[in-house]
């Protein structure tokens, strides 16, 4: 029988419409975070003539991340990594406070889920018309119900997936290129890909990725303690459980009627009254129902609800005690100032980072192969590879100054004719120009400190660089 039921294919769940506080948050945040996913590429931000102009964009070509006056260029990595810390440890903040806040609202799986399921059911109808014509033989009006639902979640998947690859492409251009069927085999794969597993995800998986996929199912208990916000079912008011009709006294039995409407409405559903569940993605919809059925029988609101542990263990105890008890929300204990103090010094290094470091950026490579050259005359020369990265949106002219060796030649070599004080680099980019460094031999020393210092002629702003050279006595 074990065997049987974890391998049983799992029941079809058939969400039911519910309205109230909770589900017009829910529809704003929909909206909300869909308008954003879809809109964001076509904003334009204006970053110089040779820089591109859209406001989020991620240029792989150019090895470039934007992000309005942000630029992220290769050796930042640092930065990615850094945002992937601060959104893994909100996450854990938000959680801690809040509960399953993040799955129930604005996960894109839930997000895509919401938006799948409004057009099933504007097409097909609600919960009961959906199961019923699930039950029915294969007619005409079956066909084209379910025909018209999947071709609106294959088009909801074909903007999903051409907005994600906009990302990554000027959108306008792009655009404008697909619009005359001129676009690459990458674009193709990309788009198909995503149109796929949006489609999959959203219109058959469901509720199964968030509790047989996600990862966070599993591991957010260990986030939670008694004073965090999750949907609670108050068993103290509810039980005893009785179906309720018109005039029957509430004397001897709980407020609960067994209507089972926060079971109809839960998207993964499970039935909060048994307790909180791996399942539940604290979207708040049983909230909604149950209110709705206290409204219609005459009981207050908040026999489901979010609430803390702490408050409940203090509700029932002032219940005993023929006490009156306060509500509150603890925020401020342990793990939520740990989570706080990493946010704010991860996110202050990142700030205080991106806020003062130069636009000006060099690396020296000293050539190993020879590490040295001895030269007819009896000089000693190094070659090195110098690599300026002007990260700024206007072409820049440096110089470049060499201390720490006394009586040096300096030899230039690249594109544009470089001289010392005249090496061009043209906007965004980066050179690479050949050095060849030659003294005399008169060093004692087998190598010695040398500095190399690019300074940008118009500004004055200056870079430096140590390196060795190496005498080979």
């Amino acid at each position: 029988m074990l065997q049987e039921a974890l391998f049983a294919k799992p029941p079809t769940i058939y969400p039911k419409r519910v309205w109230g506080n909770y589900r017009k948050i829910k529809w704003v945040v929909m909206v909300l975070l869909l308008g954003i996913y879809y809109l964001a590429p076509f904003l334009r931000f204006d970053r110089g003539p040779n820089a591109p102009g859209q406001a989020i964009l991620i240029d792989l070509p150019a090895r470039r991340a934007y992000f309005f006056a942000i630029e992220i260029w290769p050796h930042e990595v640092y930065y990615i990594a850094g945002l992937l810390v601060l959104g893994a440890i909100g996450l854990f903040f938000v959680s801690a406070l809040l509960g399953r806040v993040w799955c129930g609202y604005a996960c894109p799986q839930t997000v895509w889920t919401d938006l799948f399921i409004w057009v099933e059911r504007i097409v097909q109808g609600d919960r009961n018309a959906r199961m019923k014509l699930d039950k029915s033989p294969w007619t005409f009006q079956k066909i084209w119900k379910k025909g018209l639902t999947h071709c609106i979640w294959i088009v909801i998947g074909l903007f999903t997936g051409g907005a994600w690859v906009l990302y990554f492409n000027d959108a306008p251009t792009l655009i404008l290129d697909t619009v005359h069927l001129q676009f690459s085999n990458t674009v193709v794969i990309w788009v198909l890909s995503l149109t796929f597993s949006t489609y999959v995800l959203a219109g058959y998986a469901r509720e199964q990725v968030c509790s047989l996929m996600c990862p966070y199912a599993r591991f957010q208990s260990a986030m939670f303690d008694k004073d965090t916000l999750i949907i609670s079912y108050d068993k103290e008011r509810g039980e005893p459980r009785r179906n309720y009709k018109a005039g029957d006294s509430w004397e001897g039995r709980g407020d609960c009627i067994d209507c089972g409407n926060c079971v109809t409405v839960c998207p993964t559903g499970i039935d909060i009254r048994n307790g909180l569940q791996m399942e539940c993605i604290a979207c708040g919809l049983c909230v909604d129902a149950c209110n709705n059925v206290m409204d219609v029988v005459g009981r207050p609101h908040g026999l489901i609800r979010y609430d803390t542990e702490n408050n409940q263990a203090g509700r029932s105890e002032a219940k005993a005690c023929g006490k009156s008890f306060k509500e509150t929300l603890n925020i401020i204990r342990p793990r939520t100032i740990y989570y706080a103090v990493i946010v704010s010094i991860v996110g202050g290094l990142m700030f205080y980072s991106l806020f003062t470091r130069s636009p000006l950026d060099i690396r020296i490579i000293h050539d190993r192969n020879p590490l040295f050259v001895k030269l007819s005359n009896g000089n000693i020369r190094n070659n090195y590879t110098i690599k300026i990265m002007n990260m700024t949106d206007y072409n820049k002219d440096y110089s470049l100054e060499i201390s720490g060796l006394p009586d040096a030649s300096v030899k230039i070599e690249g594109a544009g004719n470089p001289q010392a004080g005249h090496l061009p680099v043209p906007a965004d980019s980066v050179a690479e120009y050949q050095v060849m460094l030659a003294t005399r031999t008169s060093i004692k020393s087998v190598h010695t400190d040398i500095n190399f210092a690019i300074k940008d002629n118009a500004t004055g702003k200056v870079a430096n660089h140590t390196s060795l050279f190496i005498n080979g006595n």
